[in-house]
């Protein structure tokens, strides 16, 4: 047996707590609503990248008579992720370290593989796709969510944002990742295999002031602060006065009342043939 692919790319943001203010923001309400009309109460679910785990545990609230499993590369946010599940009372839920180029599981596993925000830092995101693939039952579905960042727009225009969206995206690639991912869902899963994919989108919408200061600050403090400012000075992608600049041209647009961010997401369901 050829060995399976491991990990290549460097997840630019590191778990500082300006990532984890927005990981733990996100539900599988406004993160996964276009996988839940397919959830049954018996279904057995694997979430990959499960991060701090708040979809996670909104996904095993959702199959009571079944079992999730939640996933990541990174062992000390599990941790977060089991107080986050029995803080909910959840018994039908569990957390294990893994790689979603080579994960631990059989064929067939799941009834449903699920990874939101996770192929755009991944260095082969048809070989993942693959593998979630392969653990997935037939007639499961694998559901795949990511942001893509050349699609993100705002008003008014800054050009400061528009220098730390340059910026990000080459520190993102530099880092084996795709940060415009959500346009090449459908492409990566074609190339994996799948032949019944539905690919939609969906968008997260930052305008009143409450939403504007959080996303505004978050992504202030994620710039200076977080594995992403050591990865964009480390690698001679930017100065810390110029990610100084990034951060401030977040919360002066933080500041404007007319302000407004829209987040374009990809989506992809792709049923497994029978």
């Amino acid at each position: 047996m050829m060995p399976r692919p491991q990990e290549t790319a460097v997840y630019p943001h590191g778990h500082h707590e300006s990532v984890l203010r927005s990981h733990t923001w996100r539900t599988a309400a406004n993160s996964a609503g276009y996988l839940l009309g397919s959830l049954k109460p018996h279904m057995r679910v694997l979430d990959v990248g499960c991060g701090p785990g708040t979809i996670t545990a909104d996904l095993a609230a959702l199959v009571p008579e079944g079992r999730v499993t939640g996933v990541d590369r990174a062992p000390e946010i599990l941790d977060t992720a089991r107080a986050t599940a029995a803080g909910r009372g959840l018994a039908n839920v569990d957390f294990a370290v893994a790689d979603v180029h080579a994960l631990d599981f059989p064929d067939d596993t799941f009834c449903v593989v699920h990874a939101h925000q996770v192929l755009q830092h991944v260095g082969d995101p048809v070989a993942a796709l693959r593998e979630m693939k392969r653990v997935t039952r037939p007639a499961g579905f694998v559901a795949v969510r990511d942001a893509d960042y050349g699609a993100m727009t705002w008003y008014p225009a800054s050009a400061g944002l528009d220098a730390w969206l340059e910026l990000y995206r080459r520190v993102a690639r530099a880092s084996g990742g795709e940060p415009d991912a959500g346009r090449r869902l459908k492409a990566w899963a074609l190339a994996a295999g799948f032949t019944d994919i539905t690919a939609t989108s969906s968008t997260w919408t930052f305008t009143t002031a409450e939403e504007r200061a959080w996303w505004s600050g978050l992504w202030a403090d994620r710039t200076v602060a977080s594995s992403y400012a050591e990865l964009a000075t480390g690698g001679g992608h930017a100065s810390e006065d110029e990610l100084a600049a990034a951060a401030t041209a977040w919360r002066d647009w933080g500041k404007r009342p007319e302000g407004w961010f829209g987040v374009l997401h990809g989506e992809i369901l792709c049923r497994k043939e029978a």
